[in-house]
């Protein structure tokens, strides 16, 4: 994460202070072109504040990096404000504070972001892209500032070592992607050995125009946008269009258990699921919603936490990603109440498996998730996320505008035949972590490793 002050300007936040947000529209009426030097733009025009709300994301994340260096991405985007053009650490903080602007950001495994929230005044927006570009364009990666904040994120990893849920993520994230970048996390290892040239080169190939979306919302007009969009990336190579990646394997149906002293036992179940745009999405999003997505009302709730009281939370999801991202299953529970939580947890998807939803189940799930669609929309952030997303991963642009009719068009035999698709018990990965401190018996069941 870019590590600006995140605090706007007085004259801002006096601003937005006097206004509310417009309702929320059915969808948002994407426009969409291509910048001379290649970068796709994506921008909604939205004129109830005086904000202007822009993300730029790069195909330069964790799916990028070679075996043995994780942590490369990270570091190469958390350093841009480091130092950038003929400006220090010092100088870009101070500059942010003096636009009253908000510059963020991250990486993940698919996208390299970097986020800028400014007035929409000339004055203030034109600086603010301005000193975004250069951040994108010239980072000068500062030796000092490589090895401070590798120091920072070893000390964050071994502190993390001894939390059971940062354990669990880990575990099940190589268990469930052995072969594939998804289940390569940064190391202290990993990190140690990057290098200030491996940042800057990782960034010489990878921040370029044709691996660029940039996404814009806000009180400006399309003539404005253009311009913001290209004077965000004019400074960039145009570089070579990313290429597909590798798909994950299936991997073997296994139980890790790993020795924690912490009382809950802390478990997550799952697999491989889907990836963004399959054509399965709304079937399986729905689904899940009845399965463990929908809280209180859903079936691993009923089951688990209301009729045996294993769990206080019990919760499920897909989480799609460029390549196929995980299906899992999560939950806490008292160590010597895991094996019995489990068995329930594995007889409840077994029975949604075989024979799907309820037609009352599949009508309640319609109905809460439609009347909350409103609520992904409701602020210029919101739109924001929404159409980085679907430029990003290349969604249909009227994708926000049929929601809704496509999640009301999903069957009871969609959501069945979709989760017998994409959800295999013979490939299930179960992770347990700790609860030693609860147990009273040895594990019953499941391999130890």
């Amino acid at each position: 994460m870019i590590s600006s002050p995140q605090r706007f300007g007085l004259a801002l936040a006096l601003t937005v202070a006097t206004l509310v947000s417009a309702p929320a529209r059915a969808g948002l009426a994407i426009q969409n072109w291509t910048t001379p030097n290649g970068a796709r733009v994506f921008f909604v025009e939205s004129r109830a504040l005086p904000i202007l709300d822009v993300q730029v994301d790069f195909r330069a994340a964790g799916t990028e990096v070679p075996a043995g260096k994780a942590g490369l991405a990270g570091l190469t985007q958390g350093l841009l404000d480091a130092g950038a053009g003929s400006l220090d650490e010092e100088a870009i903080a101070n500059r942010v504070a003096d636009l009253g602007a908000q510059i963020g950001g991250g990486a993940d495994m698919d996208r390299a972001s970097l986020t800028l929230r400014t007035l929409s005044s000339p004055t203030e927006r034109d600086g603010a892209v301005d000193l975004l570009a250069t951040l994108i364009g010239q980072p000068t990666y500062p030796a000092a500032a490589v090895e401070r904040e590798k120091a920072r994120t070893i000390a964050g990893l071994r502190e993390a070592a001894t939390q059971p849920d940062a354990i669990l993520a880990r575990r099940f994230a190589s268990a469930v992607f052995p072969d594939h970048a998804y289940g390569r996390l940064p190391t202290e290892e990993s990190v140690a050995s990057l290098t200030r040239d491996e940042l800057a080169e990782f960034h010489r190939r990878y921040y370029t125009a044709a691996r660029a979306t940039v996404s814009i919302v806000g009180d400006v007009s399309r003539a404005e946008a253009e311009a913001i969009a290209s004077r965000l990336v004019a400074g960039l190579p145009a570089g070579e269009a990313p290429v597909p990646g590798g798909a994950a394997t299936l991997p073997e149906r296994q139980t890790i258990r790993v020795p924690h002293p912490s009382a809950q036992a802390h478990i997550a179940v799952g697999q491989p699921g889907i990836r963004r745009g399959d054509p399965d999405f709304f079937p399986l999003f729905v689904g899940n919603y009845i399965l463990g997505g929908g809280g209180f009302v859903s079936r691993l709730t009923g089951e688990v936490r209301e009729k045996r009281g294993y769990a206080y939370s019990v919760y499920s999801y897909f989480a799609p990603q460029r390549e196929v991202g995980p299906f899992q299953i999560g939950l806490q529970t008292k160590g010597s109440q895991a094996d019995d939580a489990l068995k329930v947890v594995g007889t409840t998807l077994d029975e949604f498996l075989a024979k799907g939803p309820t037609e009352a189940e599949l009508r309640a799930a319609q109905d809460n998730l439609i009347n909350g669609f409103a609520l992904r929309l409701d602020s210029n952030r919101k739109m924001l996320e929404q159409v980085a997303a679907i430029g990003s991963f290349g969604l249909p642009l009227d994708y926000l505008d049929t929601w809704r009719d496509r999640v009301r068009a999903v069957t009871a035999l969609q959501i069945r035949d979709a989760f017998r698709r994409h959800v295999k018990p013979e490939h299930m990965v179960t992770v347990v972590v700790g609860g030693d401190g609860d147990k009273t018996a040895a594990p019953k069941n499941g391999a130890t490793r």
